[in-house]
């Protein structure tokens, strides 16, 4: 018999808003609230981005390294998370998430989230809501031991979370072919992941993904506005 997994991608799909410009925000007004006045060279990046100037991995580390700082030392850092990721469970996450997790976890799923957002935050909130295991993008730590801004190994999005999901397999010891996996996702980039699950979930998608899910005759769902459950 397949081992049974369930496999969910974070922001806007678990949680109602995205994740990672609140947290920084979060996070310098616990730890340097004068770095807010740095929020329009935020904005100016979020620009260059939108502009292809820059990828989306160094938008990370340019806003991290505005908001937060270069380097900061993990034990000076965690209260910030914790307190972050109970606001997130106590505002951020919705009701439909919610029973869905629960659905698989009494169904005997290994519950697995897969977030291009940083782990430092990510498995928090994970933590809390019951996953197993959180695959997310890493951050480095210079010679002092502090986390520093620059992303370890790729920005897990789009082609690079589905080869991050499959290294987890690999070190996991999970043979594909003995998995059946259920993948839930909310955006576009998640499609390459949506195609190579056993049974793709649009959660809350917008529009491109929605009509992909329809002509793919993948289930949809807006937890948005319902409680819903998983498929069978």
């Amino acid at each position: 018999m397949k081992s049974q997994l369930a496999i969910y991608d974070m922001d806007r799909t678990i949680t109602r808003r995205a994740t990672y410009t609140p947290f920084l925000i979060h996070a310098a007004l616990q730890l340097a609230p004068w770095r807010l006045i740095l929020l329009p060279f935020v904005i100016l990046s979020m620009l260059a981005y939108v502009m292809k100037l820059i990828e989306r991995g160094r938008l990370k580390e340019i806003n991290y390294t505005l908001l937060i700082g270069r380097g900061i030392a993990p034990e000076k850092l965690d209260p910030v998370i914790q307190s972050f990721a109970d606001r997130q469970i106590a505002n951020n996450i919705m009701p439909g998430a919610r029973a869905a997790i629960a659905a698989d976890r009494a169904a005997g799923r290994r519950l697995v989230m897969a977030t291009a957002s940083y782990r430092l935050y990510a498995a928090a909130i994970a933590e809390r809501l019951g996953f197993n295991d959180v695959i997310a993008t890493e951050t480095q730590y210079d010679g002092k031991g502090r986390i520093i801004a620059r992303i370890d190994g790729a920005n897990c999005y789009g082609d690079h979370k589905l080869a991050m999901i499959q290294a987890w397999l690999q070190r996991e010891g999970l043979e594909r072919e003995a998995v059946h996996i259920r993948f839930y996702s909310d955006h576009i980039s998640d499609s390459v992941v949506h195609h190579w699950s056993d049974e793709p979930v649009a959660a809350n998608a917008h529009d491109r993904l929605v009509r992909l899910a329809e002509a793919e005759g993948w289930e949809v769902h807006d937890w948005s506005r319902e409680a819903a459950e998983p498929p069978r």
